[in-house]
């Protein structure tokens, strides 16, 4: 009533100077009373769709998202994926380097060396082959570069073993897609939560949502993508042999092993000297294991100094 009933109202209660807590069996006031209550539903109503509509862009990228993963649970071998998304990478690689329907000077060999080799482990010379070919296409370095980065990939088989590597990616896959998923949702609540400030600049607040919301999905895909292919291409696989040659520890010669208190006793050359040596160590460990014992009776540190000086005995000779 206070907020949606008016001013007019508002008057007229304060005119009649009706108390509080006495029933209105007013028509007027009935009426009033029911258009305030239609005003407030109908905001409520207003609120619920608009909040529904922003969970609908998240919803329709968590049904994305969740298709994806179960495919993953369901499938054992994902390396036609692995490969899908490596050449996906590479071209976006050879693509910031080596622009299209760009010129000779225009190509950053160099440089796409130094990103294949850093974010790939994958070795190529590119400058090698313009040099052996002139006339070489942007599509023929291309080809190249993917064939070099399938083929390193395909190496970790031959060294792990074509199951422990799919289990590899799809552990990998799954990992990568939660990680980014989680940050992603939190990327979206805090869109939501400063998007209606839109309206100030004559925008339409849910579309700059929708259109937002949409860019951070596209870069959350890519950064799954970045992330996984340069685990699995920079992963440093070992064979059995390797990791036994790690685990198993060096042999060790000329190591004698005895108890803290053992003491040697030299090689006599007959049985007396032995003997003898023997009863002598067995004698300086008796001496060296005797109790000690104080000569007089115990000072205390607030008795008088037994040297007669009349001072305490911490303040003369037992002064630390």
């Amino acid at each position: 009533m206070r907020i949606f009933a008016g001013d007019r109202m508002k008057a007229i209660m304060t005119r009649l100077k009706v108390p509080e807590g006495e029933p209105i069996e007013a028509g007027l006031v009935n009426r009033s009373i029911e258009t305030a209550q239609r005003k407030v539903e109908s905001r409520n109503f207003d609120i619920r769709k608009q909040l529904l509509e922003y969970d609908d862009v998240a919803n329709d990228q968590r049904k994305v998202i969740y298709q994806q993963r179960n495919e993953l649970l369901e499938v054992d071998d994902i390396s036609e994926t692995i490969q899908n998304l490596i050449v996906g990478f590479v071209d976006d690689v050879v693509d910031a380097h080596i622009p299209a329907e760009s010129t000779e000077e225009q190509w950053d060999l160099s440089g796409l060396e130094k990103q294949l080799a850093g974010d790939l482990s994958v070795d190529v010379d590119a400058q090698s082959w313009l040099k052996e070919k002139p006339d070489i296409t942007v599509e023929e370095i291309g080809e190249r570069v993917r064939e070099a980065a399938i083929a390193h990939y395909k190496a970790k088989d031959d060294l792990a073993g074509a199951v422990v590597v799919r289990q590899f990616e799809r552990w990998q896959m799954l990992q990568s897609v939660d990680t980014h998923w989680r940050e992603h949702l939190a990327s979206l609540d805090h869109l939501r939560q400063g998007i209606h400030l839109r309206g100030y600049a004559q925008k339409n607040p849910k579309q700059e949502y929708k259109r937002e919301a949409f860019e951070l999905f596209e870069t959350m895909l890519n950064a799954i993508k970045a992330d996984v292919v340069k685990v699995m291409m920079n992963v440093q696989v070992r064979s059995q042999q390797d990791v036994q040659a790690v685990e198993e520890p060096p042999p060790v010669s000329n190591v004698q092993y005895q108890h803290a208190d053992y003491q040697q006793v030299p090689e006599a050359r007959n049985g007396n000297e032995t003997a003898a040596v023997a009863a002598t160590a067995a004698g300086a460990g008796a001496t060296t294991a005797r109790p000690f014992v104080r000569a007089g009776d115990k000072v205390g540190r607030n008795d008088p100094c037994p040297c007669g000086s009349g001072k305490k005995y911490k303040q003369c000779h037992g002064r630390l």
